[in-house]
Formats: structure tokens, sequence, C-alpha cells
């Protein structure tokens, strides 16, 4: 048996054979444990095989499937129900917010609904292909933003906007929701409203075409969108927003990722408010599953050519422990629902938790529906709808770059390089403009519970996160079985995003290890930082009134990035801590972009930038393709003095 001796680097644990020399990163599978082959379930062993000499040695929290891993397609699938469950809830809130808000008739509401939820659903799993595959190529869920909301409701407050008047009745959107609506209580109502839709006063005049009351409504948001997306594949090709990565170091990317989970605290509120009881078991269960139990290997059926039918053991509860949360709680749900011990009152506590309040989403959605371009018409464009999205783009833009710090940092690889970056925001305008032709009625930005979760389920493979996007396609096209997803009980829904955020928050945390924390310095940016993310959307909140500059439009763009909170913390932190003197040492900037760099002088992550590179065409490009195209692999770097490091023979990612 070889010699074998761990190395800790940063916090970070990797398992050398020193008879053989070989670097194995913890959570990667060497070749000497998984024999090359067709990617078979045999050939795949969860946790490495029991006798391996490595297992004993290994740390806490490794990735069982790395992100270049190669999963079952049976497992991928499985692996990818798992993230779309987490994402589902977020996700159609939107098409629910938007289809009670465009002046659609009472009897018309649930058709649209469905027609607008099946299709943001198919765009979605576009989104999420595309990204995962030739975006940044991280594991990242593309759901639903809610950021682009607030303009939705801003231009329907507009007098053009506003629902037509027959037989001195006004037609009336869904809610009494103002533009400047706090995004939680949005989601909350419309999923209230889902059963008892009264939202609407229509005359039934021959000459009122309702279907274009509400359908140049939405044709004027898909064109806002799509315009708005546009100007970001701009960003991302021209590798504007790349240039400011250069000068970001820690305690800009801490409060900026931190942030997320916090800022998204609100909705783990109001969901697990409906039902704490359920909420927290799911919580529990989350927990005992992927920390108590992750080491516990179960007998499952399997089959192979060689062995034929047999038996393995599997971590299931590692890999899994989500999804079997999901199904225990939501069975505790029905069991309560069938026995009548949850009340049958809509707004009682404990109502929410009942599986059967959506059911007449089910009973409306059509078995097949296939969305397609222009389903709605022509878009249109006006500079309100335009100025509205586009500040919503930019915030959507700015909680990408963090989480795809955050998706790097728990998939244990080098953090995404400057093309990587630009193809993401490129790959995720492109999106959006694909969801604004088919209609969707908003657009697509990365999720950060699904990140949350990758550290919890320990599966950050590619490959099922592609299977995520074909499921959501799928979701769409197959109503009703999309419907019955979108049923999860409230409750449910609360526990897993709250382990999740947190899981985000504690992410953004773990980059202070490169930081010297005695310094006042360095307290007094990343205190100040996280208080300003925390007081000025706080403030807007309860004042939307406090931005007048006498422009509509700015006083918009101004709200929405303002009531960001990632947005206010990181550009306080990166001002701050580029404008404030201080050396790289003290900032955090030398530990955290040399963290990979072992005792013998190799680089063990040397390996990790190659997630970010383009599928087959890559070793064409680095041999072929001009070094100044920002969103290619060849692409040599922004002209900066950091490129002296060279001479000192760093190696960085």
């Amino acid at each position: 048996m070889t010699e074998l001796k761990n190395i800790n680097i940063n916090s970070r644990t990797f398992v050398t054979d020193i008879n053989e020399g070989t670097h194995t990163k913890h959570g990667e599978i060497s070749s000497s444990q998984v024999p090359h082959g067709n990617g078979s379930e045999d050939e795949f062993i969860f946790g490495g095989n029991e006798n391996d000499a490595t297992k004993d040695n290994c740390v806490t929290n490794p990735m069982i499937y790395g992100i270049e891993d190669k999963t079952p397609i049976h497992l991928a699938i499985i692996y990818g129900l798992q993230q779309v469950l987490l994402s589902l809830s977020a996700t159609i809130a939107i098409p629910l917010l938007i289809s009670r808000n465009i002046c659609a008739r009472d009897e018309d509401v649930n058709d649209v609904t469905v027609k607008i939820l099946g299709t943001f659903l198919v765009t979605c799993g576009i989104a999420t292909f595309l990204q995962s595959t030739f975006g940044v190529r991280l594991p990242i869920i593309q759901g639903g933003c809610h950021s682009y909301m607030v303009p939705f409701f801003s231009l329907m407050s507009l007098e053009k906007w506003k629902c037509p008047e027959l037989n001195n009745s006004t037609v009336s959107a869904g809610y009494n929701i103002t533009p400047m609506v706090n995004m939680t209580s949005a989601m909350d109502n419309a999923t209230l409203a889902m059963n008892n839709v009264t939202s609407t006063a229509f005359d039934s005049a021959s000459d009122y075409d309702s279907d274009e009351v509400w359908k140049a409504r939405i044709r004027e948001l898909q064109g806002g969108i799509m315009l708005a997306s546009v100007t970001q594949v701009v960003i991302g090709m021209t590798g504007l927003f790349g240039v400011i990565l250069s000068f970001v170091g820690p305690l800009t990317v801490v409060p900026t990722v931190s942030l997320i989970g916090i800022s998204l605290a609100d909705i783990a509120v109001e969901n697990n408010k409906q039902q704490w009881g359920i909420a927290l078991l799911t919580i529990g269960l989350i927990i005992l599953f992927s920390l108590f139990l992750k080491d516990i290997q179960l007998p499952v059926p399997a089959y192979n050519k060689e062995k034929k039918c047999h038996t393995k053991k599997l971590n299931i509860f590692k890999t899994l422990s989500i999804i079997i949360a999901i199904g225990l709680s939501w069975s505790v749900c029905a069991i309560l629902t069938a026995t009548n011990a949850l009340p049958e009152t809509e707004g009682k506590i404990g109502y929410r938790a009942r599986t059967d309040t959506k059911l007449s989403l089910l009973k409306t959605a059509p078995w097949i529906f296939i969305p397609y371009p222009g389903q709605w018409g022509t878009p249109t464009v006006s500079l309100a709808s335009y100025v509205g999205m586009m500040a919503a783009t930019l915030q959507s833009i700015i909680e990408s770059v963090g989480d795809y710090y955050a998706c790097a940092r728990v998939c244990a690889v080098c953090p995404p390089p400057a093309h990587a970056v630009n193809r993401g925001i490129a790959m995720e305008g492109l999106s959006s403009i694909i969801c604004g032709a088919y209609g969707s009625g908003g657009a697509t930005t990365s999720y950060s519970q699904d990140i949350g979760a990758i550290g919890f389920t320990r599966v950050a493979s590619r490959l099922t996160f592609q299977m995520a996007g074909l499921i959501f396609i799928l979701c769409g096209i197959f109503g009703k079985f999309g419907a019955v997803l979108t049923m999860m009980p409230d409750p449910v829904v609360g526990g897993i995003v709250t382990v999740s955020f947190g899981m985000v928050i504690s992410v953004g945390l773990s980059n202070l290890q490169f930081v010297q924390l005695n310094s006042t310095r360095n307290q007094c940016i990343l205190g100040l930082s996280f208080m300003m993310g925390i007081v000025i959307p706080r403030w807007l909140y309860q004042s939307p009134g406090a931005i007048r500059t006498g422009n509509t439009e700015l006083d918009q763009a101004l709200l929405v990035l303002l009531k960001t909170a990632m947005f206010v913390g990181g550009v306080t932190g990166f001002i701050l801590d580029n404008i404030v003197p201080g050396s790289e040492e003290e900032r955090g900037i030398r530990g955290w972009r040399e963290h990979t760099i072992a005792e013998d002088g190799v680089n063990v992550m040397d390996k990790t930038i190659e997630v970010y590179d383009l599928p087959w065409i890559t070793p064409f490009l680095k041999r072929h393709a001009p070094r100044w195209i920002p969103f290619l692999p060849s692409f040599g770097g922004y002209p900066t003095c950091r490129r002296c490091r060279r001479k000192a023979n760093t190696r960085l990612c």
C-alpha cells in the first residue's frame, strides 16, 4: 500500500501519493479510483471504494461529483429534479403576478396564467442549459428574475397602460400593488390568489377585444426586456464589466455574496410562517441527512452486463438529502390535509401547508403546450420600458457575478476568469432575449438557493444541471406535470430556502480566511459594507418616495439599484477597499489569488481552470483565436499592472 500524506492549504486538504508523486484534489475522483469507460453506474462509486486507502484521509464536505464528472443518466435526472424543485416556487411567482396584472378577463385569467407559466418554464430550461454548457459553465440554475417585476408594476401604473373603463367600471389589475412593491409580498399575494381570482370587472361588450388588451401589455414588456438584454449581451461580449473584476478582492466579494442570502431572508420568513412545524421538520431532515447520515451507505439495486442484477451501496442520504426531505415533508402535509388537521379557511396560519390549495392550476393546465417566439404578436418598445428594464438588468448582472464566485467557491474550483464572467453575462443576456421573444413576461438570472444546495448534496456535475434545464422544458411543454411540481406546500419551500440561503451566506463569509481580520481598516470596511447593504434598501422600502430627481425613469432606475442589498454593500466594499491604503497581504488579495499553491510549489488547482473552457473548440481557440476577444478562453487579460506578478513565477487561476 502506498504511503499517503495530507497537505492542508488554507483549509483545503489534498491527498498526496508520495510513492507515485500524484496529486488528487479532495472531492475529485482520480483515475486510480474509477476506471475510464462508458460512464455506467458501476464505473462511478459514491464516496469511493470501502477499502480505498484514501477514505480515512478525506476531509469533510467533498464534492462527490465534480463539475466535469459524468453522472449516470438516471442519477443525473434525479439530481436535476432536486435542483428544479428548489427553484420552482420562486420562478412560478413571476408569471402568476404578470398574468393577474395585465387586464385579462376573469374567465381568461387561469388560461392566460398557464400559458405564460408554460412559456416561462420552457425559457428557464433553455437558459439553464445554455449557461451551464456555453456560458460561464458552472453548475448554475437560471430562474425567473424578480428584479424585473419592479419596473413592470411601474410600467403598468402609467396612464397609457391602465386597464380600460367599460360602462363606467374600471378593469383593474389583480392586486393593489404599487410600483415599488416588496417582492416578498408580491410573491405571497400571487400564491394566495391562485385559486380565488376576482380581479377584473370586464363588460361583455362585443367591441372589446380582451385578448388584445392583455397581449398589448405583455408585448410592451417583451420589447423592454429584449432591448435591455441586448445591452447586457454587449456588456458581456465587450468585457466592460470584466474590467472592474481586476480590482475586486475578498472585501468586495464577502458582502456581495453574503448579502444575497441576507436580503432574501424575507422569502424564507413568508413561507415558514405559514406553518413553522412543517418548515422546521424540513430543515431538520435536511440537516439529518446531509450532516449526520452522510456517510451511511444503503444497498440499492443495480444492473450491468457483467454482474447482471446485483446490489451496491450508495451514499443516497448525502446526494439526495434535499429531495428526500421534500418527499417526507410533503407526505406529512398530505396526511395532515387528508385528516383535516390543517385549517380549510384561506388566510389562517397553516392553510398554505395544505396540499390542495393549488388544485385549480392543475385542472386548468393543458396536457401539452408548445410555446413559440412571437406567440403574442410583435413586441413593442418605449423609453420608459427600456430604462426600467435596464436598471433591473444591471442589478441582475451584479447578482449573477456574485453567484459565479459563490458557486466556484462551493465547487472547490478557482474563481472564474474574466472570459468566463464575460461569457456568462452575455449568455444570460441572450437567454433573456429568448425569454422576451417567446413572451414569457420576464427574464432569467442565476439562483442562489441552488448554489447553496450544492454544498449539502455534494453534486456539482454539469450534466446534472443540463438535465435540470431539460426538466424545466418538459414541465413547460407537459403542463400537467409542471403544475404538479408547483403544488409543493409553502412551508416545505420555506425550510429548503432557509437552509440554502444560509449556505450562501457562509460561502461568502468563507472568503474572510484570506483577510487580516485583526486590521482596523478591514474591520471598518467590512462592517460598513454590511450595514450600508442592509440600511439603504430598508430605508427605501419604508420611504418609497424618498428619491425624486424630477425624472420618473431615473427615479425608477435608482430605486431598483439602491434597493438591492448586494449592490449597495458590494459597491461600498469595492470603493473603500480600493481607496483606503492597505497592502495586498492585509487586504487578502494575495492570499485569495494564490490559495491554490501547495507547499511544494505545485498549483494543485491548476486543472480547475479548465472547467471554464468552451467544449470541443477551446484547444483550437487557444492556438488561433485573437487574445483580445474578452469572452473567449484565449483572452489574454486586461492591461493591468498586476500582470507583472508573473515575474515572481506566481501561477494564478
